[in-house]
């Protein structure tokens, strides 16, 4: 019998099967080689694969004691900073609402100590500065620029 892992990743196989399957109906374009599906169906192909890996670890896999009773406030939290992050994004930018959306989230989920802020501010610059360049330099997508930042 599967577990929660378990049902997850047939979940999660089965949603990339489906949206693998929906990727095909976008167009290919004549004169490009890599059209609009071809970064969606990698992401799925992945997640496929982590899925049926995560149900056949759960099924080889040695059972688990219980796990301890949830608690819901870091995932409420996170919904929280998630949404405060997609209401700040036209009035602040890409760049300054995901370098503080990042941050914010780091330091909720595993609060630094000492010179570990110094290690959470430059991932979050890290991370922000790779996804613009990725997005933005090298794939030419526009991201968001802000009203009150202008970039």
């Amino acid at each position: 019998m599967l577990s929660r892992d378990g049902v997850a990743g047939l979940v999660c196989l089965a949603g990339a099967a489906v949206l693998a399957l929906a990727s095909r109906g976008l167009p290919q374009p004549a004169l490009v080689p890599i059209g609009p599906a071809f970064y969606p169906r990698i992401l799925f192909g992945v997640t496929a694969a982590l899925s049926l890996a995560l149900v056949i670890a759960d099924l080889l896999g040695p059972r688990r004691p219980a796990a301890p009773p949830a608690h819901y406030r870091l995932v409420v939290l996170t919904f929280v900073i998630f949404a405060l992050y997609v209401f700040a994004m036209p009035a602040l930018g890409y760049r300054v609402a995901t370098f503080v959306f990042v941050a914010a989230l780091q330091m909720v989920l595993d609060p630094p100590r000492g010179w570990r802020w110094a290690l959470a501010l430059g991932m979050a610059f890290v991370s922000t500065a790779a996804t613009y360049l990725v997005f933005e330099q090298y794939l030419s997508v526009l991201l968001p620029r802000g009203r009150l930042t202008g970039f």
